[in-house]
């Protein structure tokens, strides 16, 4: 789930898998203050998503080219299992998204996370999350509108 949901926002195998040893071993540094089974789920995401984005932010700075990306396998997008042109396409355009709204779309489609569960997850108002799904879906059609025209 940890590699999955940075694998989602960042789409970058390599960071992805840095970012979720990282999550785990800061787990393994707090794991006497967390309390729950679900305790440690909502922190694990809330960790993922937080750190995920700080990756963003910090490529942006610091852009960094991988020498073989070009030899390295494409992740599926199961958005569309029976068409690997949409997919590809899909998994380009939520990747073209900024770090929170793709953050608030990996949550939501791939976790299966509610709203609310989002908000708490990313510290944010309910309503923002809700705003930022809208907006986003709304983006994204109008992109593949375009895409598939």
């Amino acid at each position: 789930m940890v590699f999955s949901i940075a694998l989602r926002i960042l789409g970058d195998r390599f960071l992805a898998e840095e970012v979720a040893q990282d999550v785990f071993l800061e787990l393994h540094a707090k794991r006497d203050e967390l309390a729950s089974g679900e305790h440690v789920l909502h922190w694990l995401r809330r960790v993922t998503v937080h750190r995920s984005i700080d990756r963003i932010r910090h490529r942006e700075r610091r852009p960094e080219v991988a020498m073989d990306s070009a030899d390295l396998p494409e992740v599926a997008f199961d958005a569309a299992p029976g068409d690997p042109l949409l997919s590809r396409q899909l998994r380009q355009l939520v990747a073209s998204l900024p770090a929170t709204p793709r953050a608030v779309i990996a949550l939501r489609y791939q976790e299966d996370m509610t709203p609310e569960e989002i908000a708490a997850a990313m510290k944010m108002p309910v309503a923002t999350v809700k705003s930022h799904l809208r907006r986003t879906l709304q983006l994204l059609r109008e992109k593949m509108t375009r895409v598939l025209r």
